[in-house]
C-alpha cells in the first residue's frame, strides 16, 4: 500500500476532517526533526509513515471507536498508537484521556512536545509501567512492547473492571495465545491487520488469572 492510500483511507474510513489530517501532518514533520537524535521509528520506514504507522494505528481506533474514558498506551516509544489515538480523539471523542507510558526519558519528552504542539489531551508518564499505580484504564494498547503473558499482567496491574485491552502481533500471535493460556483465561477476538498481512489485532477482554 502506498502512503497516499494510507492516507485516503484515514480519511475517509474514519471520516475525519482536514484539522484531523493537518495534525498528522505536523506530527510527521516533528517526527521527521527528532528521529535522527533519538531513533523514535526505523529509518526505513520514514518514507511509509502514514502506512506503517499512522494508519497501523488507527486501525487500532476502528475496532473500539471510544468516546470517552481513559485509554492507557504502554510502551509509547515514538506514539505508536498513543498520538494517533488522542489525534483523532481531539476531534471523535473530546472526553477521551490518552495516557502514554515510556520509561525512556528523551522519548517521553518527545511525545510532551508533539502533545503540546497540537494540544491534544494526554499525559506523558516517564516510568516503567510496573512501578506506576493502578491507572484504572477503560482502554490499553502496546505495540511491539512485550509478549502477550507479559501484557495480561500490565492489564491486571492497570485495567478497571471492563477494560478492553488492544495489541497488534504478528505471525507468531498464535504461540503468544497458547502460552497465555497457561496462566490467564480471556475472552479474544481476532482482526486481521491492514497493513501486515502476517498480524493481527487481538482485541481483549475479561482477563482473569487461572
Amino acid at each position: 500500500m502506498q502512503d497516499s492510500d494510507a492516507r485516503a483511507q484515514i480519511e475517509t474510513s474514519l471520516n475525519v476532517s482536514r484539522e484531523t489530517i493537518a495534525a498528522l501532518d505536523d506530527y510527521t514533520a516533528l517526527l521527521k526533526k527528532w528521529n535522527p537524535a533519538i531513533n523514535l521509528v526505523a529509518k526505513s520506514t520514514i518514507s511509509q509513515i502514514w502506512t506503517r504507522h499512522f494508519l497501523d494505528s488507527a486501525q487500532i481506533w476502528q475496532i473500539v471507536k471510544p468516546t470517552s474514558g481513559r485509554w492507557v498506551d504502554f510502551g509509547a516509544g515514538g506514539g505508536f498508537p498513543g498520538l494517533v489515538i488522542a489525534i483523532l480523539a481531539k476531534e471523535l471523542a473530546p472526553s477521551l484521556l490518552v495516557t502514554l507510558v515510556e520509561s525512556d526519558i528523551r522519548k517521553a519528552t518527545f511525545l510532551r512536545q508533539v502533545s503540546l504542539s497540537l494540544a491534544l489531551a494526554t499525559e506523558v508518564l516517564s516510568s516503567r509501567a510496573e512501578v506506576l499505580k493502578n491507572l484504572e484504564a477503560d482502554y490499553i494498547s502496546a505495540r511491539a512492547m512485550a509478549t502477550l503473558p507479559k501484557l495480561l499482567e500490565l492489564v491486571e496491574q492497570h485495567g478497571n473492571s471492563g477494560v478492553i485491552s488492544l495489541f497488534p502481533k504478528g505471525k507468531s500471535f498464535e504461540s503468544e495465545l497458547t502460552q497465555a493460556e497457561k496462566s490467564w483465561t480471556f475472552d479474544v477476538q481476532k482482526t486481521q491487520s491492514l497493513t501486515d498481512p502476517d498480524g493481527v489485532i487481538l482485541k481483549i477482554e475479561g482477563v482473569r488469572r487461572v
